[in-house]
């Protein structure tokens, strides 16, 4: 945004320098990217005025003329300019002065006479020259009537002014009209802002047909106001407006098109206008885009309409792309006689895929992308139409069009002073922190003891929370002012969910086993389950499939998180590794019965998978990884989430797995995973050489509450008495319910139950095992005797007896 510093002067007060309010505003957050200064390539121009002319006595096409250029300062000037007379107001470049392009003027001779400097043109001066015939625009540049010879030419003309281009973050679309950067100049320097005088004009009674609005696409044109103006006389706009323009890095057209722009820097609402008469049947249809549809545009341009665009149309056909640029055939000319004024809010979304499918982008495009204030179109049309009044002798017709379909709300913020300090650290009383909103035109209301309710304004879109106003009163409270504190807290509790929670646990404690974290892709390729052997109707093969997959082998999302860690394993195989010991903690994905449940149903699971041998110790052998030292690690897992409980029973619904070395995991009836050894097959196929372990858990049926806060124990005060316990049962009783018929038996006393043998075999009757297990006897209270051990330790045999047929050896 390129800002006039004389233009900004009409609505503020100002009595800082350009470069001193540049630091200003930069402080306050509104970066000033460069300051240009206007009259650069004047210095050293001044008026003159043109007294004798004689002509040049060794040159027949050269003249020689006398210019005052102050009180009674003459100087001489040979030219050869065709357009030089006599009282003529002139621009004069005299010795030193730099002109534009660095053009350097010097005193000279020419062809014996001197020279003490050059009368000027408007392309010498770097004027605007568009619309000007050419010799007019090359020749001697005439200054305004009433100019005094020796004033500054920049003066006269307008060129003594500063330009600050500000370089505006994106939620800062409001500063893209010069009221609003007025605005913010009056709330950080606490100058006064100015409110210009509008003139009043009476609005004609309609000569012509009042045009017709219809919004047929709602939810892409929020506001259209429509204006006529009749009987305008299309030509120059005036020095200061086409300077104003200028500076702002706007090209000037006519006084029409020049008003348009003009209040659209000043408001930040961009406008539009039509010739009238063409509009077909005086109509005006805001809609999508048709099949097939084009448009010439402005720049001559034929561009193809799509359905998505919004264009306005008239009865007949469209006349403009919305918000982006109008079409030739309704282009304000010469000829033009009576203008309709476009002043709508059209979608910011809509506009900017628009913008980028045409590959334009104007200033108006601009400002509907980042969005525009909808509640000040009609203020816009009726200032811009006012000026065509005056700039352009129109008439205002008094019926205008207001189409507002989606009136703007007003927002409404609660903010506590009491957080306002909290967060800067400060001490503003409610008062001071009014204060400093009222300057930024936010209107507070107190509601209760140290709350306020803050009114924002339509302008303001980037204002939404009560830490945005926080934000705006450090601004311009100052944020130098604001005194180095440390941050005030209070310190909460764990904010973790249930899955963050149990995957923590699932992590740290695999990793504490040597396990390293895995992290595969959530898409498999579905070919995966042919290599674990699944059936056509496995419950795994039920999988998302991807709509646009990156390819065949990452089409479908993972139901399983086996095939990723197999993949995974046999990379590292192929590349030598001599022991494996992978895990993941990661979601698979299953579809949801429902038809209308577009999103799959996602489950938390972890798995790990060990395979290879350990390395080789001086005082230990190198030791294959089987089944029953995954067991252990998964024995640890479930013992960090405090799953006192679980069973292994044996299972053969996994056909990826080793027949007779596969087990469930249940807990409290419920089946939450397995674990086993990997079928010589699957082994094969992917490639891994040594046996490979594997378990998998569904770790959203581990209850958070289960995972307990480690507690210290003491160390026993009472020495421990151990007793062992040999017995032969049959084969398919598990260790784990002789385990538990112990611990019940035993009591309180039971401190610790060791399977330290386990033999089947000949020596003993077929369908049958022998099993010996070491249990130490312990109280918290006092030394236990033989006696007391003796009884339980009878108890426990005779319960073993009862239940299991045990024969104890």
């Amino acid at each position: 945004m390129r800002v006039s510093y004389n233009w900004l002067k009409d609505y503020v007060e100002l009595d800082l320098s350009p470069l001193a309010l540049a630091r200003e505003l930069t402080k306050a957050g509104i970066a000033v990217e460069d300051i240009e200064d206007l009259a650069q390539g004047l210095k050293n121009v001044v008026v003159g005025k043109v007294l004798e002319i004689s002509p040049h006595p060794n040159a027949d096409r050269l003249l020689v003329c006398s210019v005052l250029i102050g009180d009674n300062k003459t100087c001489q000037i040979v030219t050869g300019a065709p357009n030089v007379r006599i009282g003529q107001l002139v621009a004069v470049a005299l010795d030193g002065a730099v002109l534009s392009g660095n053009k350097p003027i010097h005193s000279c001779s020419f062809k014996g006479v001197l020279s003490d400097g050059m009368m000027c043109s408007a392309q010498e001066l770097g004027l605007d020259t568009s619309g000007l015939p050419e010799a007019e625009a090359l020749g001697i540049m005439e200054m305004p009537s009433g100019s005094l010879p020796g004033e500054r030419a920049a003066k006269v003309l307008g060129l003594d002014d500063w330009v600050l281009v500000l370089e505006l973050t994106p939620n800062r679309a409001d500063c893209l009209a010069l009221k609003n950067v007025a605005r913010e100049v009056a709330a950080i320097t606490g100058a006064k802002l100015l409110v210009p005088e509008e003139r009043t004009y009476n609005l004609t009674r309609p000569t012509l047909p009042k045009p017709s609005v219809s919004i047929e696409a709602k939810d892409l044109c929020g506001r259209y106001v429509a204006m006529v103006i009749e009987n305008v006389q299309v030509g120059h706009s005036p020095a200061w407006l086409r300077q104003r323009l200028m500076a702002a890095g706007i090209r000037p057209i006519n006084n029409i098109v020049d008003i348009t722009n003009y209040v659209m820097l000043e408001t930040g609402q961009p406008l539009h206008a039509f010739d009238y008469d063409t509009i077909g049947q005086n109509t005006i249809i805001v809609r999508r885009g048709m099949e097939h549809e084009k448009i010439i545009s402005l720049d001559g341009v034929t561009r193809s309409i799509k359905t998505d665009f919004l264009v306005i149309a008239d009865a007949e056909k469209p006349v403009a792309i919305a918000g982006i640029m109008g079409g030739l055939n309704t282009e304000i000319t010469e000829l033009t006689r009576h203008v309709l004024l476009e002043a709508a809010h059209f979608d910011s979304i809509n506009t900017r895929k628009t913008s980028r499918a045409l590959g334009l982008r104007s200033e108006a495009s601009l400002r509907f992308e980042k969005g525009v204030d909808i509640s000040g179109c009609l203020l816009a049309a009726m200032r811009a139409a006012h000026m065509m009044a005056e700039l352009a002798s129109g008439e205002v017709m008094r019926d205008f069009v207001d189409e507002y379909v989606s009136p703007a709300q007003t927002g409404r913020i609660n903010l506590r002073g009491r957080r306002v300090n909290e967060v800067l650290g400060t001490v503003l009383s409610l008062e001071e922190i009014k204060t400093i909103l009222e300057r930024l035109n936010l209107v507070p209301e107190k509601v209760r003891e140290g709350e306020l309710v803050v009114l924002v304004p339509g302008y303001r879109r980037d204002l939404s929370l009560e830490i945005d106003l926080i934000e705006e009163i450090a601004r311009i409270y100052g944020y130098d002012r604001i005194p180095t504190t440390l941050p005030v807290g209070k310190l909460r509790g764990s904010c973790e969910t249930i899955s963050q929670k149990v995957e923590e646990v699932a992590r740290r404690t695999l990793i504490s086993c040597g396990v390293n974290e895995a992290i595969t892709y959530s898409f498999i390729d579905p070919g995966s389950f042919d290599k674990l052997m699944l059936s056509p109707d496995h419950g795994w093969r039920n999988v998302v499939e991807i709509k646009n997959p990156l390819g065949e082998e990452q089409s479908v999302m993972r139901s399983t998180l086996v095939p990723g860690l197999l993949d995974a394993a046999s990379r590292n195989v192929n590349r030598r590794a001599a022991l494996v010991a992978l895990f993941e903690v990661g979601r698979v994905y299953c579809p949801k019965e429902a038809v209308d449940e577009p999103l799959p149903e996602e489950k938390l699971n972890v798995a790990a998978l060990v395979s290879g041998k350990l390395d080789k110790l001086w005082q230990y052998p190198a030791e294959n990884l089987d089944f029953f030292y995954l067991k252990g690690i998964l024995e640890t897992l479930l013992n960090s989430f405090a799953l006192g409980n679980y069973l292994l029973t044996p299972a053969k619904e996994y056909p990826f797995l080793h027949p007779g070395r596969a087990a469930n995991v249940e807990y409290e009836g419920q089946n939450i995973g397995y674990i086993g050894e990997l079928h010589p097959f699957v082994q094969e196929s992917y490639n891994l050489h040594a046996r490979t372990c594997l378990f998998e858990l569904n770790l959203g049926l581990v209850k958070t509450e289960t995972i307990e806060v480690k507690k210290y124990s003491p160390i026993p005060r009472f020495p421990s008495i151990k007793r062992d316990v040999a017995l032969m049962v049959s084969e398919e009783t598990s260790s784990r319910e002789i385990e538990q018929l112990i611990a019940e038996a035993g009591g309180t006393w039971l401190n610790r139950i060791q399977l330290f043998d386990f033999y089947q075999g000949v020596q003993i009757s077929a369908g049958k095992k022998s099993l010996a297990y070491t249990l130490t006897y312990q109280s918290h209270e006092r030394t236990l005797t033989d006696e007391d051990v003796k009884s339980i330790h009878n108890r426990v045999i005779e319960e073993l007896r009862n239940k299991f047929g045990a024969d104890i050896r």
